[in-house]
């Protein structure tokens, strides 16, 4: 039964990487899983539907956001943010992408939209990227460690969430420790992501990249000339501004991206920011751009409850247990090992943590691990895969904005950077601070 995470993620890796569509190889992944844990197929069918509905909330806030995105743009109000940017780059590659890697990481803390504000900032800036020739895979790798990076390391905005969920699991098992201790504990493993994306956007894809000559896997982009027009302020920006403060500040009271969403999208309409008349057009414009992701999703979160229910998780950890003896530095590098492969399958670290703490913390106190090194050996186990996963919304979210000319290809431009830079230095530097704390 522990080969069935195995070889499931597996199959997951190689149909992805044979441009597979990824929910179509989540799916077959699922069925592989509960096919080796000798599930029927009506029981496997009943885990991974009963289970979808675990991100349904997250699905549905992805689409509000995408509609709500499209209606923005329409205003052409990020035609300003783009002009800005030009500015404040001046043909500079690198601060350009370190100013794209600090925007999404506000993302995660200060103004808690996640992926939402990709849509709405990075296509109107393909045509930008295209003329400076920057290769779109430091776009990717900087997006995702903006949208990864700071709820690893920091308890604020979706960090609390991450560090909350750390600190209640390891609670449940007798250890205690506030969210600042499980953040300090974190931060050596975040300090591996910022070395990843240095090493993106320095020396993996520093070299010039004509898009000129890459062959569009979809339609011809609105997005494919840079706009010189003067941008204009005019009264549906304000009416827009307004009703993106009003969407964060619903979400922010409520704890809802839904309600936040949701809020956002009618005041665009209420405000006449947008006319009435396009909202069906809008609507279509959010499904297509979000639609994917909130399924992607919703299928992983029912490959996660196969896992779960079959018990193959469980069953992976033990037999790595048997193996590992009493070696520390074998026992956490395979721990580690085991997080990453059951993160890069659901593609999501918030919901991987609670199904691996309950099966390390035993592991790793018997080990002889301090509370500090549990905390950041869970912390990284979850974290291992999200990076690099098809199925991650921290992957899904930068394709999502970069292959709006079909130009960016899901797999190979954004899930292997991302799965190099950031999963490889997260497994050596959470492997040293378990070692170290």
């Amino acid at each position: 039964m522990a080969s069935a995470v195995i070889v499931s993620v597996l199959i997951l890796t190689i149909l992805s990487l044979l441009k597979i569509n990824v929910l179509v190889a989540i799916i077959v992944s699922a069925f592989s899983a509960g096919l080796i844990a000798q599930e029927s197929l009506s029981n496997i069918v009943k885990f991974f539907v009963e289970s979808m509905g675990g991100s349904s909330e997250t699905a549905i806030s992805y689409i509000l956001l995408g509609g709500f995105a499209a209606a923005i743009s329409m205003t052409g109000i990020t035609k300003g943010i783009v002009q800005f940017l030009r500015k404040i780059v001046r043909g500079k590659r690198g601060i350009m992408l370190l100013a794209i890697a600090a925007i999404a990481s506000l993302s995660q803390n200060a103004v808690p939209v996640h992926i939402a504000f990709i849509p709405i900032l990075i296509p109107p800036l393909i045509a930008l990227f295209d003329k400076m020739q920057i290769d779109r895979r430091a776009i990717a790798a900087s997006l995702t460690f903006g949208l990864k990076a700071p709820y690893v390391m920091l308890p604020l905005g979706f960090g609390l969430l991450f560090h909350e969920i750390i600190q209640e699991n390891l609670r449940e098992e007798g250890i205690y420790l506030s969210v600042w201790e499980t953040a300090s504990a974190m931060l050596i493993p975040g300090l591996g992501m910022v070395v990843g994306l240095l090493i993106a956007i320095f020396i993996t894809y520093r070299k010039n990249r004509d898009y000129g000559q890459v062959q569009p896997e979809g339609q011809p982009s609105e997005f494919a000339q840079v706009d010189d027009t003067p941008f204009k302020f005019e009264l549906k920006h304000v009416m827009t501004l307004i009703a993106i403060v009003a969407a964060l500040i619903v979400q922010i009271l409520t704890g809802q991206m839904i309600l936040g969403a949701l809020t956002g999208l009618l005041l665009m309409f209420l405000l006449v920011a947008v006319p009435y008349k396009q909202m069906e057009g809008i609507m279509s414009s959010g499904i297509a751009m979000m639609g994917m992701i909130a399924f992607i999703m919703l299928a992983a979160s029912g490959y996660a409850g196969v896992l779960k229910e079959t018990g193959s998780v469980e069953a992976l950890v033990n037999v790595s247990s048997d193996l590992m003896g009493d070696q520390k530095p074998l026992i956490a590098l395979v721990l580690l090992a085991v997080g990453l492969i059951v993160t890069i399958g659901i593609g999501t670290s918030f919901g991987t943590i609670p199904i691996l703490a309950a099966l390390f913390i035993p592991i790793a106190t018997q080990a002889g691990f301090s509370p500090l090194a549990i905390a950041a050996l869970i912390g990284t186990a979850g974290a291992l895969g999200d990076a690099g996963s098809p199925a991650s919304d921290s992957t899904l979210g930068p394709t999502a904005g970069l292959n709006v000319d079909g130009k960016h290809n899901h797999i190979w431009d954004t899930v292997v950077p991302t799965f190099i830079h950031f999963n490889i230095p997260l497994l050596i530097f959470g492997w040293a601070a378990s070692l170290i704390l």
